[in-house]
């Protein structure tokens, strides 16, 4: 039985995805805290049962018998919760004796402790610690946290603001992500023991904005934007302005067996050809 933790997100469902298209339902379970909203999961078949990260209890009862299990991190940000939530997901696939765990962590969270690691950090020295067979699966932010209001704008206006200064992103998009999991957790024993960090190709602005031109075949002027947006949006930017993203590797290829999507494909998918006059 292959078990799907926080399986009602949006990554989640991808991988629930994935591998129905590798296995039968019937070795499929997932463990979410409101099973109701997964109904249509069990309708087609994949086992469905309660399993709350603040709910240890409930998290050994789902995860009982599980030949492998994807941990995907909780959604809940606060460091101190989310260490003491996963923890306790760590705990309860010891204490049932798990076949295997996988863990959704982030990159660069096998070097330190430090800032929006610091959980990943905490959860994968669990899982070493927890003397069961493993695997990490490192992610990057994902493209489309950049990508989908980038493009949008750009299609309607024929401008393309650049706040990142033409730095590089090595962002992957969650379908490639959740392919790569499924890969994971179907392919044997070869992954373990595996600390994969995934990069998707690297990009940036002036890329994309030739990218957008390609697909629509009509004009798009970049423009670089020199004052920093509010939130986090502001807060990413300035990563990437940092080259904080250039990173590269090949593991995510590796795993999937052939390359990730690629900026003009992603374009491709999400902008559609502009209307002949």
């Amino acid at each position: 039985m292959i078990v799907v933790s926080a399986a009602s997100g949006s990554l989640g469902r991808l991988v629930i995805d994935q591998l129905l298209s590798r296995v039968p339902a019937d070795r499929v379970a997932v463990a979410v805290r409101d099973p109701a909203a997964v109904a249509d999961l069990a309708d087609r078949g994949v086992g469905v049962s309660r399993g709350d990260y603040d709910d240890p209890a409930s998290l050994r009862t789902a995860f009982d018998g599980a030949q492998r299990l994807l941990l995907i991190s909780s959604p809940v940000l606060a460091p101190a919760d989310r260490i003491r939530q996963h923890l306790a997901a760590v705990d309860a696939a010891r204490t049932v004796g798990v076949g295997a765990v996988a863990y959704t962590s982030f990159l660069g969270a096998d070097r330190g402790a430090g800032g929006m690691t610091e959980a990943h950090h905490a959860t994968e020295q669990a899982v070493l610690r927890s003397g069961l067979p493993w695997t990490v699966l490192r992610h990057p932010f994902y493209s489309e946290a950049f990508l989908g209001a980038s493009l949008a704008s750009a299609v309607d206006s024929g401008v393309l603001s650049d706040p990142t200064g033409g730095r590089g992103l090595n962002t992957a998009f969650r379908s490639d992500l959740a392919e790569a999991a499924a890969q994971v957790l179907t392919g044997g024993d070869q992954h373990l023991g595996r600390g994969y960090d995934f990069t998707g190709p690297l990009w940036t602005y002036p890329q994309l904005a030739h990218s957008i031109e390609r697909v629509r075949g009509t004009a798009v002027v970049l423009r670089e934007e020199s004052e920093q947006a509010p939130g986090a949006m502001g807060w990413l930017h300035g990563l990437v302005r940092s080259g904080a993203l250039e990173l590269q590797t090949g593991d995510l290829q590796e795993v999937l067996g052939h390359p990730p999507t690629s900026l003009d494909q992603a374009v491709a998918r999400l902008v559609a050809p502009a209307a002949s006059p």
